[in-house]
Formats: C-alpha cells, structure tokens, sequence
C-alpha cells in the first residue's frame, strides 16, 4: 500500500519547484494525493476496514489544509497543481 521509492521520487521531481526540494507544498500534495488513491482501490475491496478509513481521512485533511495554505499565498501554484492532479472537478 506504500508508494514505491520508484513513483515517490517521479511525483517529486514532476512537482518540485528545486532541485533539492522535497517539502514544498506542490510535493507534499501530490505525494498525499498518490496515497489516497491507492487507499481508496484498498477500500474497493475492503469495505468494512474502518481502521484505514480513519487513516485516509486524516490524509484527506492534511492535503486540503495544504491546498488553503497554496491558494491563499500563490493562485497560479494551486491551480497548476490541481489541474496536474485532477483533484477538483
């Protein structure tokens, strides 16, 4: 269920506003993004594990802490990284 070392370092060089950046809003997003994805194909089998389910919603509340913190200090970033990521519909 973890992202791989593999996908993990793809997202941040696609996301990454640096060459050595790894906590910049835009990578912590998709990183978090990648997780709850594959949580949710985890709970297209397991529906009834709650224990997990409290774990994606505590993901869901950090990104879209995340998101606010973006799109209150730069609109182009958040709207880039939205679309890039297809969060909003």
């Amino acid at each position: 269920m973890a992202v791989t070392k593999e996908a993990k370092a793809k997202l941040i060089k696609k996301f990454a506003t640096g060459t050595m950046d790894t906590g910049s809003p835009e990578v912590q997003i998709a990183l978090l993004t990648q997780r709850i994805n594959e949580l949710n194909d985890h709970f297209a089998v397991h529906k009834k594990d709650n224990h997990s389910r409290r774990g994606l919603l505590l993901l869901v509340s950090k990104r879209r802490s995340l998101l606010g913190y973006l799109k209150k200090t730069n609109l182009d970033r958040y709207q880039k990284v939205v679309s890039d990521l297809n969060i909003r519909k």
